[in-house]
This record gives C-alpha cells, sequence and structure tokens, in this order.
C-alpha cells in the first residue's frame, strides 16, 4: 500500500509539480483536492513535475468531504501538516498507506477540519524568521520521514 500526499486546494502549480516529482521518485500516490488556483494544463505546473507525469498516480476530489467519503474508513492515518500542530512531524509511527496532508498556501487548512482532526496536526519546527516554510519542501520533509520509518520500500 502506497504513502499518500494531499494537497488540500493548492494555488500554486510550480508547488504542485515539484510535490509531483517527489510523488514520481518516491511512489506517493498525490491526491488534489478542489479547487484548484490553476488549471492542470498550466505549463509551470507541467514544467515544475518535468516529464514525470506518467510516473505518478494522481486522484482529484471535488472536496474535502469527497476525500473523505472516499479514503476516511480506510486503513491510512491523516496527518495534518500545520505551523500550529502540537505533535512533530517526526512523532506520529508512519505505516503504509497513511496520507501526508497540506492545505492551501496561502492560508492552510479551514478552522473546521483541523478541529475535527486535531489529535493528527503535525508540524515541522522552524526559526521565527519565517512564517512557512514551502508547501513543496514540507511535503518533501514528511514524506520522506514516512519513508524512513517504513523502510523506503521500493526505494534504493
Amino acid at each position: 500500500m502506497p504513502l499518500h500526499i494531499v494537497l488540500h486546494e493548492p494555488l500554486i502549480p510550480a508547488n504542485t509539480g515539484n510535490i509531483a516529482r517527489t510523488c514520481a521518485a518516491t511512489g506517493t500516490h498525490l491526491h488534489l483536492i478542489h479547487p484548484l488556483g490553476f488549471s492542470t494544463e498550466d505549463r509551470y505546473l507541467k514544467r515544475a513535475g518535468l516529464d514525470y507525469w506518467h510516473a505518478v498516480s494522481v486522484h482529484h476530489y471535488d472536496n474535502f468531504e469527497h476525500f473523505v467519503e472516499q479514503h476516511g474508513k480506510g486503513p491510512g492515518t491523516f496527518y495534518f501538516v500545520e505551523t500550529w500542530g502540537e505533535k512533530l512531524y517526526t512523532e506520529p509511527v508512519y505505516k503504509d498507506g497513511d496520507y501526508i496532508i497540506l492545505g492551501k498556501e496561502t492560508t492552510g487548512f479551514p478552522q473546521e477540519i483541523t478541529d475535527a482532526y486535531r489529535e493528527q496536526v503535525i508540524r515541522i519546527p522552524m526559526g521565527g524568521a519565517t512564517r512557512s516554510i514551502n508547501l513543496s519542501n514540507c511535503a518533501a520533509i514528511v514524506a520522506f520521514e514516512a519513508l524512513r520509518q517504513i523502510g523506503f520500500p521500493g526505494l534504493e
């Protein structure tokens, strides 16, 4: 069962393209929760993903509720990456099939989502010079920690 990266209403095509490239390199599935702030035909999206799009399993959802209907009762745990999370991203014990969920670049997640999943909100530690780390960097940091914990399945 693969690891999953989920983008909730992403706005910046280059971030999504970079995350798609990480997914291609790791066998991680990419889930896009609409609305998107760009067209999937966007040249910046395609450029950032280079020629790896064929190697990415991409799934689309109309909204967060649609995503939860499809995956909320499955074996994977949802982990929401937010700057204010009480747990560090290294604290969960990740397993195959887990979902790393990242919010919109400008605002993160709606409060009702994080309120419902408060125990699964994690953060990446950082200094006070910035408000946050780039979305594609966050995805890679957490994904590689999860992959490290489960033994880098299928990776050399």
